[in-house]
């Protein structure tokens, strides 16, 4: 990292670009240095031949979306924080940001909250606290090991996108389950030690992962692996697998 915090934000409304910018760089607590954006393909080029230490990217963007931004940045600089400021809601892109971990998405639609959400976010960068919305783990296992079903539950405690491999590994079709509570996945023991370990957990904008009990549609149990993690708009974003699945692969 350089002396300076350097912030690099992507977005192709030129406006809205170095409007982003100005605002983060004008809070005294951050003390950082920004440079805006409009073509991502020219944002990528600076990441490969400048120092940032943070990037804020909108997600709908023609040449490159913010997560195929990501991707190619991260093949610069593997560990460099990005965060996802986009009206794009995260039930539409759920999948894609964990899979490429993202580290951290923030919605537009917030207003002046957006912002301070965004800049509360930005600040966690700047401390060093690189999280991602991503399928690795945080306690001792393999950081490698793809959880490929990823959902995504609204602050109304509703599942607002499922995926498919999310669906199939409970039994479900996705439509199924959207709008129905996440408590459905879970039999009511583990509903209360999901409610008072990890939803508390994440509340504050970490992240979780370890083991918990899922709930299949014929009423069969499984342990499965999990991590889960939250959004600044206080929505949950979770990939899961079958635990024995982990395994296997962690032993590969």
């Amino acid at each position: 990292m350089t002396d300076t915090f350097r912030l690099l934000c992507v977005d192709d409304e030129p406006g809205l670009a170095r409007l982003v910018a100005t605002h983060l760089e004008r809070d005294d607590d951050l003390g950082c240095e920004t440079a805006a954006e409009t073509d991502p393909r020219e944002a990528l080029r600076r990441v490969e031949r400048e120092s940032f230490d943070c990037v804020v990217s909108d997600y709908d963007m023609p040449g490159l979306t913010g997560v195929e931004l990501l991707s190619a940045a991260r093949e610069a600089e593997p560990e460099l924080p990005f965060l996802l400021f986009s009206a794009t809601g995260p039930d539409e892109i759920a999948a894609e940001m964990v899979r490429a971990g993202v580290s951290d998405y923030v919605s537009k639609h917030g207003g002046a909250d957006g912002y301070t959400a965004l800049l509360r976010r930005v600040k966690r960068a700047e401390a060093g606290e690189r999280g991602r919305l991503d399928a690795g783990f945080d306690d001792g296992r393999p950081s490698d090991v793809a959880l490929d079903g990823v959902c995504t539950v609204g602050p109304d405690g509703t599942f607002e996108f499922v995926g498919e491999e999310y669906g199939e590994l409970y039994g479900y079709d996705p439509e199924e389950l959207e709008g129905e509570p996440w408590q459905r996945l879970h039999p009511a023991d583990e509903v209360e030690h999901i409610r008072t370990h990890i939803i508390l957990a994440v509340t504050g904008g970490e992240r979780w992962s370890g083991t918990s009990t899922g709930l299949r549609a014929d009423g069969s149990r499984f342990a499965e692996s999990k991590m889960v993690s939250t959004t600044a708009d206080d929505r949950l974003v979770i990939s899961v697998s079958p635990l024995d699945a982990v395994g296997r692969a962690a032993d590969d």
